[in-house]
């Protein structure tokens, strides 16, 4: 008997090779299948007499094929079928090309619905022809129409499925599907919100009736869509917070303590008074230290409001304690940068501060290394290279990720899981809305950094296409004679950009050889030797280089107060977030700074639309909030982001208001679960929907 958790192998006709192809797209079960739901319908119901069609009218007709012939073409290998079909009305040609088993399928007496754009015929016929369309043929047994003639459900293709053979292999799964299927929601929660019976809505949204709305339809609001939407996102927001509750019941280790004499030391290190929102997150983070609870907090603040600095004395309160702390950054000049910064921070204290990141080799890392086992090494900054296997910690207690959409949910639990009971805390300089943070971060306190230091100063912001560029020149040559300094950013979208790589070294000679010959401008990229980067970048921090040719590895943490003009080049390639960061790099001091987005020639009006909203706005919200509207989610976090859960149903930006109810019912569900009985039947629903897709939802 047909069960949802029947192994999709099982299925009669789909064929081991392709139920593989499907297993590595997620889909293992029948259950996974029925929840691949179209991405949109057409409303193919309304039959035209064939007689009414006119060239590029788009149309559903139903006749009889009255002739029918397959013919080889002298073109190699091409074959043509074609039908006249006709109605009581009139008749048309019927063309395909390629498909010769439809000689079979469409013999002349069939009864047939077809759907598609008429055309005039060419090659000297006349009258019109439909190409190519998509058909249904009717047999007498059958009459029952499922690509033509209703409205049709749109899919997504899968590998080796088209939309029809989708449509097709869920038409013939639901026939024999049970009518009576288990509701995984907990118990009277369906009644309650009146939802359609599980087996109903799935069956309504893959194939729904005539009368069916389809605005409705495309914009997944009918009541039978809402009942999919809200379990999934259920189902999501309750590993969150069994997650959450896991960490709570877990038996609780000495918290930290914090006396006067580590208060002063902690005071001794700040190089200015913290902000009243500093201090704020400060205190939650030390309350959850304290609390010998483990800590998962997530650490949000727009560009340049001392996220940093919170974390740094959140770093030496651990160190205080007796135990070390890792600060894992994305990028290798970031943790450079970090590195040398903490340094400075903690000279007065005595702790060694390591770096470790791919460009520390030999016998340094060996040093390293043995320092982290050894305990010699409390604090130490680097990049992935923190979670190599010999990388082990003496006593690790926090770990701190900085921008942590740069890494996926896998990278973080690997560095936790160096130490024997690891606090968390992750940061991120992109405002992240709040239905993507509860679908992302949804097992993360959260703390928000939403007051800027005194002194910062917003950065102007333009717009300029190329015929502005002798201006902009002329402009940055009188900020470098003030005594400024200027970054120019080109988009290197991956390392391995050679493209993009190319034109910012060609950029960096053609200003310095041919714009400003009479000064110095210097080029850091992500490819450069680190003691030439490192060397590069000095000469820029020290003020003995006016002009910084980059690529977007100065996206984040580089700080340098004397730099007041950000050129961005091809600045439509960039996301709205990424140009947010990289105006952050100034503006960082005490003089007025500039923000030049340069719009290059083939950037179209919505690539200026977007680039206009830069210049209008410096709430990192506004612009987050149009970054994730425009470019979805995915892109918006970035490609290697590998924490983004991966729903089939919901759309967080279409459904906020849904996930907002499922979270509430789904944290409430967690809290009675413990003395519920229906506890085993939801974890294992949740494991099931949930194994290996989201690795920080882990539920025993």
């Amino acid at each position: 008997m047909l069960e949802l958790a029947t192994p999709l192998h099982a299925l009669r006709g789909l064929g081991p090779k392709r139920a593989r192809d499907l297993e590595e797209r997620g889909l293992r079960t029948i259950e996974d299948l029925l929840f691949h739901l179209p991405f949109r319908y057409e409303d193919r119901s309304r039959f035209f007499p064939i007689a009414s069609l006119v060239p590029g009218l788009r149309a559903t007709v139903r006749g009889r094929v009255v002739t029918s012939v397959l013919r080889r073409t002298r073109a190699r290998g091409l074959t043509i079928f074609e039908a006249l079909v006709q109605d009581d009305t009139g008749s048309i040609r019927v063309i395909f090309f390629n498909q010769p088993y439809l000689r079979t399928a469409l013999p002349a007496g069939r009864d047939v619905i077809l759907h598609g754009e008429a055309t005039v015929a060419r090659y000297g016929r006349r009258g019109l022809v439909l190409q190519g369309p998509q058909f249904e043929a009717l047999s007498d047994e059958d009459q029952e129409a499922i690509h033509t003639g209703r409205v049709v459900p749109i899919y997504a293709r899968l590998p080796g499925l088209s939309s029809r053979a989708i449509r097709r292999l869920i038409h013939s799964v639901l026939k024999i599907l049970p009518p009576l299927i288990p509701d995984p929601l907990p118990p009277g929660l369906s009644e309650e919100r009146a939802f359609p019976a599980r087996r109903e809505a799935i069956a309504f949204a893959h194939f729904p009736p005539q009368d069916a709305d389809l605005s409705n339809l495309n914009a997944f609001r009918s009541p039978y869509h809402r009942r999919l939407v809200f379990e999934e996102f259920f189902f999501l927001q309750l590993g969150f917070a069994l997650s959450r509750r896991q960490r709570e019941v877990l038996r609780a280790e000495a918290g930290l303590r914090v006396d006067d004499a580590i208060r002063a030391r902690l005071r001794a290190a700040l190089p200015f008074p913290l902000t009243a929102a500093q201090r704020k997150a400060l205190k939650e983070i030390a309350d959850d230290l304290m609390s010998g609870r483990p800590m998962n907090r997530l650490l949000q603040g727009d560009v340049g409001c001392g996220k940093t600095v919170v974390a740094l004395l959140a770093a030496l309160l651990a160190v205080e304690n007796g135990h070390q702390v890792a600060f894992m950054a994305p990028t290798e000049i970031l943790a450079e940068q970090h590195h040398r910064s903490f340094r400075v921070m903690l000279q007065g204290t005595g702790y060694a501060v390591g770096l470790l990141t791919a460009g520390v080799t030999g016998s340094a890392r060996r040093q390293v290394v043995l320092g982290l086992r050894s305990g010699a090494i409390p604090f130490i900054v680097g990049t992935h290279a923190l979670l190599e296997e010999d990388v082990r910690f003496s006593s690790l207690r926090l770990a701190i990720i900085d921008e942590q959409q740069r890494f996926g949910v896998a990278q973080r639990a690997r560095l936790r899981a160096k130490g024997a009971r690891t606090d968390v805390l992750v940061m991120t300089a992109t405002p992240i809305p709040r239905s993507l943070a509860l679908t992302v971060y949804g097992d993360l306190d959260l703390s928000v950094i939403d007051e800027m230091p005194p002194g910062r100063r917003p950065a102007r912001t333009v717009v300029r296409g190329e015929e502005s560029r002798p201006a902009v020149y002329d402009f940055l040559r009188s900020q470098v004679k003030e005594g400024r300094q200027v970054y120019v950013v080109y988009p290197l979208v991956e390392e391995t950009d050679r493209a993009g790589l190319k034109a910012a070294v060609e950029m960096q000679g053609m200003l310095a050889h041919k714009i400003f010959p009479d000064l110095r401008v210097g080029l850091v990229h992500g490819r450069l030797k680190t003691e030439d980067r490192d060397a590069v970048m000095a000469e820029f921090v020290s003020g003995r280089l006016p002009i910084l040719v980059a690529t977007t590895v100065i996206e984040v943490g580089i700080d340098v107060p004397n730099a007041t003009v950000m050129v961005v080049e091809q600045a439509e390639r960039f996301g709205l977030s990424q140009l947010h960061q990289l105006r952050g790099r100034v503006g960082r001091g005490t003089h007025e700074s500039y923000c030049i987005l340069m719009a290059g020639p083939r950037a179209g009006d919505d690539a200026r639309r977007r680039l206009d909203i830069m210049a209008s706005t410096h709430d990192g919200f506004v612009i987050a909030r149009e970054d994730l509207r425009m470019r979805g989610p995915g892109e918006f976090l970035g490609t290697r982001q590998a924490g983004l859960p991966d729903l089939r149903i919901g759309d967080i930006l279409r459904d906020h208001d849904i996930l907002e109810d499922a979270r509430k019912e789904a944290f409430w569900a967690a809290s009675t679960l413990a003395t519920a009985p229906q506890r085993r039947d939801l974890v294992l629903h949740l494991e099931r929907r949930w194994a290996g897709r989201l690795g920080l939802i882990q539920v025993g």
